[in-house]
């Protein structure tokens, strides 16, 4: 099985949520499965300069960005749509998703390789119907599901609309309130995974 761990914490040490996805891997990795791990803070490259709806520029008038672009923006749909299992990391940030794990979603949405137009003008999520993703949330006062968590159901319907449908949601949210009880009710979570 190959699994998939995408981390896109702004905090290299003492991000809650980089620890718990370790915890999460830790869990649900088999002798023998492969990790394919890809911290989004590291290297990421934002969609811009495109002359057209879509990610396309003809080759003879991408510049250097753009090849850097469609560069990174094949390795991240390789790698998801060869995994089996995902897991993806990832703190509340003023309300939504940290700026990496958006720019992720847009390099990696692409026409033909993650989904496509149907006739009737629906889309339809290209990659395969039994892949699993978990999806580690964190935040420091949101409620998870909430109002405000623009985070979350964004995630998901990103996700189902590449065609993941089994998601697992584990939550460390409010951590500002109680971090003790937000950490423990998370691992509980994680223990409790089958």
């Amino acid at each position: 099985m190959k699994i998939y761990q995408i981390d896109s914490s702004a905090r290299k040490e003492g991000s809650t949520s980089r620890a718990l996805a370790k915890k999460l891997l830790d869990r649900i990795k088999k002798p023998g499965d492969q990790v394919i791990y890809r911290d989004l803070d590291d290297e990421m490259v934002f969609v811009s300069g495109l002359t057209e709806s879509g990610m396309k520029i003809d080759k003879k008038d991408q510049n250097e960005h753009h090849k850097k672009m469609f560069k990174l923006s094949d390795i991240l749909v390789k790698e998801l749509k060869e995994s089996d299992v995902v897991i993806i990391s990832a703190p509340i940030y003023n309300y939504g998703p940290p700026a990496t794990l958006k720019a992720w979603s847009d390099l990696v949405a692409r026409i033909g390789e993650t989904f496509k137009f149907k006739e009737n003008g629906r889309r339809e999520g290209l990659l395969e119907k039994n892949k699993k993703a978990y999806l580690v949330i964190t935040s420091g006062g949101t409620k998870l599901n909430s109002k405000e968590d623009f985070l979350t159901p964004w995630l998901k319907f990103i996700l189902n609309f590449f065609g993941i449908e089994k998601i697992v949601t584990i939550s460390a949210d409010q951590m500002a309130l109680n971090y003790e009880k937000s950490i423990k009710d998370a691992e509980a979570q994680i223990a409790n995974i089958k």
